[in-house]
């Protein structure tokens, strides 16, 4: 059971003015069929700070779960690894996976790992920074979980970065330690592309959407 949370009133398909369960329990939540606006999902988060949570266009929750340790510890070094090139650059604004955005189709995702550039970040007021950033970052990483199960599996994350890819990201890379292999997802075509995987990969190379860039995968396999 989670903490709970402040009353919200229930968006389309709910009668006005009802609220949420004294005490939020997600599984039921989602088989409720409830639905939130971004700004309900914000007040969601706040109420409950130890959930792991996302937000589906359609305004359905996507439960998500702690990562392992040898995740986290591969999260880590890859953050690390592009805020040292962002900082070095100057024109960029890096984050980590604790960062959600809401995109354009009105989802809120978290990537493991981003960058915004400097002129888009600075352009937004100090309230929009403060909240889930309304923009769709310029890089976008995730680390997929050994398993193929839940929010972490493959599936569920090539899912992820079409929407990160229809919602204007100019570069997506999906990482999969346990094949030591990558998709590159490149911006939206018409038609759409397919990711580009590269296998046995020891290095990736962000050239020419953000030049100079280089993330050494082997430190991030390490785990």
């Amino acid at each position: 059971m989670l903490a709970p949370p402040r009353p919200l009133q229930i968006p389309s398909g709910k009668e006005a003015g009802a609220v949420l369960p004294e005490f939020l329990h997600l599984p039921a939540l989602v088989c409720a069929g409830l639905r939130f606006t971004p700004e309900q999902f914000a007040e969601l988060c706040q109420a409950n700070p130890e959930a792991v949570l996302e937000l589906a266009a359609d305004g359905s929750l996507i439960l998500m779960t702690p990562t392992g340790s040898e995740t986290g510890a591969r999260n880590s070094e890859l953050s690390f690894q592009i805020k040292t090139w962002a900082r070095g650059n100057g024109s960029w604004k890096s984050f980590d996976s604790s960062t959600g955005f809401r995109l354009p189709d009105q989802s809120v995702l978290s990537p493991d790992a981003s960058l915004v550039a400097l002129d888009r970040w600075q352009a937004l007021s100090d309230t929009e920074r403060r909240g889930f950033a309304p923009l769709c970052p310029d890089l976008v990483v995730e680390l997929a979980s050994p398993s193929d199960e839940g929010p972490r599996g493959l599936t569920a994350l090539r899912q992820k970065m079409a929407f990160y890819q229809r919602n204007g990201a100019r570069l997506g890379w999906l990482l999969i330690p346990a094949e030591r292999a990558v998709e590159i997802w490149e911006p939206l075509a018409d038609p759409p592309a397919q990711p580009r995987r590269i296998e046995a990969a020891s290095h990736l190379d962000a050239t020419p959407h953000f030049p100079g860039l280089v993330v050494d995968l082997e430190e991030i396999w390490a785990g």
